[in-house]
C-alpha cells in the first residue's frame, strides 16, 4: 500500500467549527477554489470558474448561510453549508457539502453531516433539502446514511431529510410482585400439587 493511501485511511485530526461570516470568508473561498475539477463539478453540479466561486463565497457571507468547516492547521479542508429557507423554492433550508481529496476517507463528511443536522435542529428546522449530482456516489451514500430519500431528475439527485423526532414505543410495564403475592402464589402451587397427588391415589374421588 502506498504512503498516500495509508494517510487517507487514518482518522482525521483536524477540528470542526462554525466559521465567522465576514472575517473568515477567505477560508471558505480558498477551500472551494482548491477543489479539483471533479470535486468542483460534484459540488456545483457542473464546472464553475474561479470568478463564480468567489462570487458564491461572498454571497454565503452576506445571506445568512451557516458554514461548518473541517479545519487542519488553519486551513479549511471540508465545509458543510446550511442555506436559509427563504432562498429555496420549496421553503426548505438547503444543505451542501464539499471535502478536498486530501482528507477523504477519514470520516470528515460524516462529522460535518452530524454537526450540520444538529445546527439545523437548533434553529427549529423540521426538514432539509439536499441536491447532488447523480454521479456523486459518495455524497449519495452519505445522504442515504442520514435518512435522505433521493429522487433523480435531469442528472441530479434531490431529496429531503426529516428532522422531526421519531415517536418511541412506550416501555412495557412490568408488575412487581409483593411478598404477599409471592406467598399466595407458592400456596397455590402447593395446593395444586397435593390435589394432583390425591387424585393419583384415588383419595380425592367422591363416593
Amino acid at each position: 500500500m502506498r504512503h498516500e493511501d495509508i494517510k487517507r485511511l487514518t482518522p482525521a485530526r483536524g477540528s470542526v467549527r462554525t466559521l465567522r461570516q465576514q472575517e473568515e470568508l477567505p477560508l471558505l473561498r480558498d477551500h472551494l477554489l482548491r477543489l479539483d475539477r471533479e470535486s468542483r463539478h460534484d459540488r456545483f453540479h457542473g464546472f464553475m470558474d474561479d470568478s463564480f466561486i468567489e462570487r458564491y463565497a461572498a454571497k454565503c457571507a452576506d445571506d445568512g448561510t451557516v458554514i461548518i468547516a473541517y479545519i487542519e492547521d488553519g486551513v479549511v479542508r471540508g465545509a458543510a453549508e446550511l442555506h436559509p429557507p427563504d432562498q429555496s423554492p420549496d421553503a426548505l433550508p438547503e444543505i451542501a457539502f464539499s471535502v478536498e481529496a486530501i482528507v477523504r476517507r477519514q470520516g470528515v463528511g460524516s462529522v460535518l453531516f452530524k454537526k450540520l443536522i444538529a445546527e439545523a435542529r437548533s434553529k427549529g428546522y423540521h426538514a432539509l433539502r439536499i441536491t447532488t449530482g447523480a454521479q456523486n456516489q459518495a455524497m449519495r451514500a452519505l445522504a442515504n446514511k442520514f435518512g435522505a430519500n433521493l429522487t433523480f431528475r435531469y442528472g441530479e439527485s434531490t431529496g429531503t431529510i426529516d428532522l422531526k423526532p421519531q415517536a418511541q414505543p412506550e416501555p412495557a410495564m412490568v408488575a412487581m410482585a409483593t411478598p404477599v403475592d409471592a406467598a399466595r402464589a407458592m400456596a397455590n402451587v402447593n395446593r395444586a400439587y397435593w390435589k394432583l397427588l390425591l387424585r393419583m391415589y384415588g383419595w380425592g374421588r367422591t363416593a
